[in-house]
């Protein structure tokens, strides 16, 4: 899958990967890879951008820490990245619901609760 297939999606994506607990950069890479069962598998130049501005934003919160003996910075969600986290799936939901009703066959009639 293509990162311009994401378009719109990516940082709900990081946002989703950091809930579960701080990763480094590329331990991030490789939970979208490892999560979606190899279809997101994108480079540095995608997923680094994005993770810089969610911290701008105040969604994620950075630090430098010894990872196997390297120096990496590690990501980790803040409050703020949680709520928005919160709000990209509600989003989510009413998207998914609405262009299903075009797509598939048997969305059902009316809006989840």
């Amino acid at each position: 899958m293509k990162a311009q297939a994401l378009h719109g999606h990516l940082d709900a994506l990081l946002l989703a990967v950091l809930e579960r607990g701080s990763l480094h950069g590329y331990a991030i890479i490789e939970a979208l890879r490892d999560r979606s069962d190899g279809q997101l598998d994108l480079p540095t130049g995608t997923v680094y951008p994005a993770l810089r501005r969610l911290e701008r934003a105040g969604h994620v919160a950075s630090a430098w820490n010894t990872v196997n003996g390297r120096e990496r910075r590690t990501y980790q969600l803040t409050d703020e990245g949680r709520r928005a986290l919160a709000g990209e799936r509600s989003g989510w939901h009413e998207f998914r619901w609405t262009v299903g009703r075009f797509l598939d066959p048997e969305a059902p009639p009316t809006a989840p609760a």
